[in-house]
């Protein structure tokens, strides 16, 4: 794969028309990774797992996903950003997809165990979207960002869980822009122009600006940049000649050396080369042209390593790193261990209720 083929799914669609944009914790449209919830796009059919169980079917016609906490995301081939919780049926079991919603209208009712979980349409018209800590962000085909945050949807609920049972229309955040990113801490997105922008907490250094301050509006932080991720108090940038700039906590080293064993409050540099980029709450990950995949932080070496070839796309969540390579594998490492291949689903396995048939690489 060459360099353009993948940044084609890397920048957004403000520099590439053709491409759907994608963002969250993923190199890619088609993987995302949030602490021990996982989700894959194969074959146009959403795939979701937690921890190292069998991936299970979820939905179809799907060209992006996402996940938080408690739920998934999805991007269809229609433009209809979509979600749903498992938090009540206590399982990955697919949507219900004959209880599709209006935009911005919770499902009535609510999933007993074991029952689908229900299905929301949160917008229509989306290019790309981000899922995370604070909410959502859609970017719709004219380039608008779109927010709607997390808010408490009643004793005991979970953030992630509003992010679905909330029907709150989303905010008009700015215009003209290619990407976005939810983090754990501070919210990113960049501009069509390649300008980074921030808002969230600041104690960490999210900001890049060495003030350690945080505002109350987004604010320009970086220059050059094609695609930016954060999670747990740091933030991860890709400029657009390769450079991987880091800022924030980076005791465990998802920043590599960069501010070691507490902070850094400016963005500095730390990996080159690369086309892609990934960080769960401890480490990160970079894709090079030439397909290989590079880690580190905690579960690998604090220096940048190589550790896979044939990558198209990589994800990185609280201990897994995911991979999906180029032939249509798939890959996970837990804390640095591994890798296993991840079996995908059989229809009749699935079906059956039966973990789908071993496959070897």
């Amino acid at each position: 794969m060459q360099r353009r083929h993948l940044l084609h799914g890397m920048l957004g669609w403000g520099a590439l028309m053709s491409t759907t944009a994608s963002w969250a914790d993923a190199s890619g449209s088609r993987l995302a990774s949030y602490y021990t919830r996982h989700q894959a796009v194969v074959g146009g059919t959403a795939l979701a797992w937690r921890d190292e169980d069998p991936p299970r079917r979820q939905l179809a016609d799907v060209r992006q996903v996402g996940v938080s906490r408690d739920a998934c995301f999805a991007l269809r081939a229609d433009g209809a950003l979509v979600a749903w919780s498992d938090a009540a049926a206590g399982s990955l079991q697919g949507p219900s997809t004959a209880s599709f919603t209006a935009p911005f209208t919770a499902p009535s009712g609510g999933s007993s165990a074991g029952a689908a979980p229900r299905l929301t349409v949160l917008m229509q018209g989306v290019a790309g979207f981000a899922a995370g800590q604070s909410g959502w962000f859609a970017i719709d085909t004219a380039g608008v960002l779109w927010y709607r945050a997390a808010t408490a949807a009643g004793a005991g609920a979970s953030t992630s869980t509003s992010l679905v049972a909330t029907p709150t229309p989303p905010t008009r955040v700015a215009d003209n822009v290619a990407a976005a990113c939810i983090g754990d801490s501070a919210d990113y997105f960049i501009a069509r122009d390649g300008t980074l922008f921030v808002k969230g907490l600041a104690h960490r250094g999210q900001y890049g600006d060495g003030k350690l301050t945080a505002t109350a509006h987004f604010v320009p932080t970086a220059r050059d940049a094609v695609a930016v991720k954060a999670h747990t108090g740091h933030a991860i940038v890709l400029q657009r000649d390769g450079t991987v700039l880091g800022t924030g906590g980076n005791r465990f080293g998802p920043l590599s050396s960069h501010g070691l064993g507490d902070k850094a409050d400016r963005w500095g540099p730390i990996f080159d080369g690369a086309v892609a980029i990934a960080t769960g709450s401890r480490h990160s990950a970079a894709l090079r042209a030439d397909g290989s995949l590079w880690v580190w932080g905690d579960g690998f070496e604090i220096a940048p390593k190589k550790l896979f070839e044939g990558v198209a796309e990589v994800a990185a969540g609280d201990t897994a790193t995911l991979a999906l390579t180029r032939a249509g594998a798939l890959w996970q490492w837990e804390r640095g261990r591994g890798p296993r291949r991840v079996l995908l689903p059989t229809a009749n396995a699935q079906e059956a209720g039966q973990p789908p048939a071993a496959r070897r690489p």
